[in-house]
């Protein structure tokens, strides 16, 4: 049995813009959408207002009655903010699939107006990125990676602990790359962005998978000389 954590899956992560440039013209500024804004639209009361609507309207079980592995997943949805608040052109950035973008989008057409983005003074129609994020996790089975993300040609550190199996009775597989390892504790190479699936067994009985997103490894910054 899988369910869901409802206090990750209401995590808000607001994806902020910064000004870039002037804009002097106001027949433009009258009609143009804006990526880069000084102050971003918002939901209205905030954070917390957000939760509580998420709260009462989203459906956190959609990704599990489709048949979702275990696994964190972040959905980005972009739509555009009129100056009146209007919610316009929504859409979704992401495509994990099993009914979490089409939930998503379900939420977002259910909001009332959202407080317009300000640009020089003045409020002005603008884009807005929201991601929501749904965690899936096997009853019994926890498949733990930092950060929830795999980075490529690394190593990545992968713990499993399965109820009622005993360390040396687990055998994993991934679908891209490979794993090694023993006693619950296993190193994992990918060689792919995008996501990798890690399948758990109890000698050769499947007990559950786990999905991670796989991306780039980050690069440290580097002050100048």
């Amino acid at each position: 049995m899988k369910y869901i954590s409802p206090i990750i899956i209401l995590f808000l992560c607001a994806v902020s813009f910064k000004a870039n440039g002037q804009q002097n013209d106001s027949t433009d500024t009258e009609y143009k959408v804006f990526e880069k804004v000084d102050i971003e639209a918002g939901f209205p009361g905030g954070e917390r207002a957000w939760r509580n609507f998420l709260e009462r309207n989203l459906k956190p079980g959609v990704p599990v009655e489709n048949g979702a592995p275990a696994g964190v997943y972040t959905v980005l949805v972009q739509f555009i903010v009129d100056k009146d608040g209007t919610v316009t052109d929504i859409k979704a950035l992401t495509n994990w699939g099993y009914g979490m973008e089409s939930e998503v989008i379900r939420i977002i057409k259910k909001t009332d107006k959202w407080t317009p983005a300000w640009q020089n003074g003045r409020t002005v129609k603008a884009y807005r990125k929201q991601p929501v994020s749904f965690v899936i996790q096997e009853d019994g089975l926890e498949v733990k990676v930092k950060n929830d993300v795999l980075y490529i040609r690394t190593d990545n550190l992968v713990t499993i602990n399965a109820d009622k199996v005993k360390d040396e009775n687990l055998h994993v597989a991934i679908s891209q790359g490979t794993i090694s390892g023993n006693g619950g504790s296993y190193i994992v190479h990918v060689n792919t962005t995008g996501r990798a699936i890690i399948d758990v067994y109890n000698k050769r009985k499947k007990i559950g998978s786990a999905s991670f997103e796989v991306k780039l490894l980050p690069q440290p910054n580097r002050s100048k000389q």
